[in-house]
């Protein structure tokens, strides 16, 4: 049974094995079954635009739809041979009907009809599911964005915070270096005179000793 594989589109290759037990149940395209063009499928969707992924999953819509093919003529066929002929050219209409009368002679415009319902349910089930997978990985990640904002936002609030204390400490400390020479200047003096008077002393007790030496020495 095929089936659409996007494994690549959302999941990186070096995660494949971890996707493998995630993924047992991928969406495939259900059909009694699948019969694959001899030829290979002409990519008529494919166009040029911005989007770098745009071709490649057109391709995989593309083959999807192939492996749908069931036996018979039916809407695939038509489709695949309108488009071939040219899709607003209402002579390729017409021919493509005529061959698949000759394959099936009892070929309706019902019955046409009724089976692109088919084709149509399918693909909406297999877009319905990586619709699905696509809102949810870009939900995770905005998820996990938002959660990383938030806690590098709270840590610099932190930082912030913490660079304002250590500057009000800063400027306390400025202030005290400042304030250190004013705070000690009364001190310093008094030690500058006790100095002072020190030697001040010393220098009028020295000379009262030597006065009565010279007395003795004089008078004695």
């Amino acid at each position: 049974m095929q089936s659409f594989n996007w494994k690549s589109l959302f999941v990186n290759e070096e995660q494949n094995d971890a996707a493998k037990t995630e993924n047992q149940n991928p969406v495939t395209f259900s059909k009694t079954e699948n019969k694959f063009p001899e030829t290979s499928t002409t990519n008529i969707l494919t166009e040029t635009n911005n989007n770098p992924f745009l071709n490649e999953i057109i391709e995989v819509y593309q083959k999807g739809f192939d492996g749908l093919n069931n036996e018979g003529f039916d809407f695939f066929e038509l489709y695949k041979s309108v488009y071939a002929v040219g899709v607003t050219n209402p002579q390729s209409y017409q021919m493509a009907f005529a061959m698949g009368k000759t394959i099936k002679s009892d070929l309706s415009k019902d019955f046409l009809l009724e089976k692109s319902k088919f084709y149509i349910v399918e693909i909406e089930k297999v877009y319905a599911k990586y619709d699905a997978t696509g809102n949810s990985k870009n939900k995770e990640l905005n998820n996990t964005i938002t959660s990383q904002k938030q806690n590098l936002s709270k840590e610099i609030t932190d930082l912030e915070s913490q660079i304002a204390k250590l500057q009000i400490e800063l400027e306390k400390k400025k202030a005290d270096l400042a304030r250190i020479d004013l705070d000690n200047k009364e001190m310093f003096a008094e030690i500058q005179l006790k100095i002072e008077a020190n030697n001040i002393a010393k220098q009028r007790i020295l000379e009262s000793i030597n006065t009565v030496i010279t007395g003795i020495n004089q008078y004695l």
